[in-house]
């Protein structure tokens, strides 16, 4: 078990210089989720009491009602890997047309999913996905086995017009399509997955000598594809998991995406964490850098999803927000990192 180290907010770096403003409604959000615990139920009550404009009573409210803990990875270092990821839009159709060839796929019926806590308790949150042949469970199929089958015609949500995008969209969990006959955008959001594990198509290339080092970015992943079509299938099978989707109405363009934790996310204040290790819903105060650079970005952020790249005790995926900028960012995110993870303080401790 990684090592939560108590420390005070005077160790977290930057934390007097973090403008706090967007911090108190994303953390509101958070307690739409956990509000009713036990160990969380006095702090939002609290969080409604605080002035959302008083930087001041926001940074006080902190200070005074949680402990910082410094995470460490289970091998003792300190120092993980923050990613970005974002909300893209598509372009698509209802039905199969024109430049509109290829396919966002709704869960199959076929597709059981184990919690297997129920019968392990040792094994709280994993589950098992897989489908059944005659009495046995077994593995669902892979990517590459799914696109050969076609098992999934008649659960087309959309289509659209580039097979790349559809790609990293199942990558960011998330995103919207612009409808140009009907006029309208919907979301499309993560309703499960095939589970088989994510292999990173950057890695598969850079493992080949196709990318060198520090060339793995989904911008230079893309311009390789488009230099190479004809790899393009060898390329995306190599990451067997399949990502299926629901359709969501957009009643608020200024809201996020539902991450893991069931509320909207937050641009630049929610992160995706390993909840093996970060409790969904908890504050989380990052330290890392901005993509590509050196320029320090230290920040108080909410543990709002999970990801299945999200994996270790010191990692964390930076939600950059909707749109292409925020695309350029989140596609050149790799950067080191540190954690501090801030867990209310209990009544007998709350002086």
């Amino acid at each position: 078990m990684e090592e939560r180290q108590q420390v005070s907010f005077s160790d977290l770096p930057g934390w007097k210089s973090d403008n706090l403003k967007d911090v108190l409604p994303a953390f509101r959000k958070s307690c739409r989720a956990i509000g009713k615990k036990k160990d969380w139920q006095d702090v939002c009550a609290k969080a409604y009491d605080i002035d959302e404009n008083d930087t001041f009573a926001i940074r006080s409210f902190f200070e005074t009602h949680f402990i910082p803990y410094r995470i460490a990875n289970e091998n003792g270092s300190e120092t993980g890997l923050a990613t970005g990821y974002f909300e893209p839009l598509l372009k698509g159709s209802r039905v199969r047309k024109g430049k509109f060839r290829t396919a966002l796929y709704r869960q199959p019926d076929d597709l059981l999913v184990i919690d297997l806590a129920s019968a392990y308790p040792q094994l709280k949150g994993l589950r098992l996905r897989g489908k059944l042949d005659g009495n046995r469970v077994v593995p669902y199929e892979t990517r590459a086995e799914i696109e050969k089958s076609g098992k999934l015609a008649g659960h087309e949500i959309v289509w659209v017009d580039d097979v790349l995008d559809a790609f990293f969209l199942e990558i960011q969990g998330s995103g919207r399509v612009y409808i140009p006959e009907s006029g309208e955008t919907i979301r499309l959001a993560y309703a499960n997955q095939n589970g088989r594990p994510y292999r990173s198509i950057g890695r598969y290339l850079l493992d080949r000598g196709e990318l060198k080092p520090g060339q793995a970015s989904s911008q230079q992943i893309r311009q390789w594809i488009r230099r190479n079509p004809e790899r393009l299938r060898e390329v995306l099978d190599s990451n067997p998991s399949y990502v299926f989707f629901r359709e969501e109405r957009i009643d608020d363009p200024s809201e996020g995406p539902k991450g893991a934790l069931g509320v909207p996310l937050t641009p630049e204040r929610s992160i995706a964490i390993d909840p093996r290790h970060i409790p969904l819903g908890a504050p989380v105060f990052v330290d890392t850098t901005r993509p590509y650079s050196s320029v320090p970005l230290q920040k108080l952020m909410l543990a709002q999803d999970t990801g299945g790249a999200i994996r270790g005790a010191v990692r964390a995926d930076y939600f950059w927000g909707f749109g292409p900028q925020a695309g350029e960012m989140a596609g050149k995110m790799k950067q080191k990192l540190k954690v501090w993870l801030l867990l209310p303080k209990q009544p007998e401790n709350d002086k």
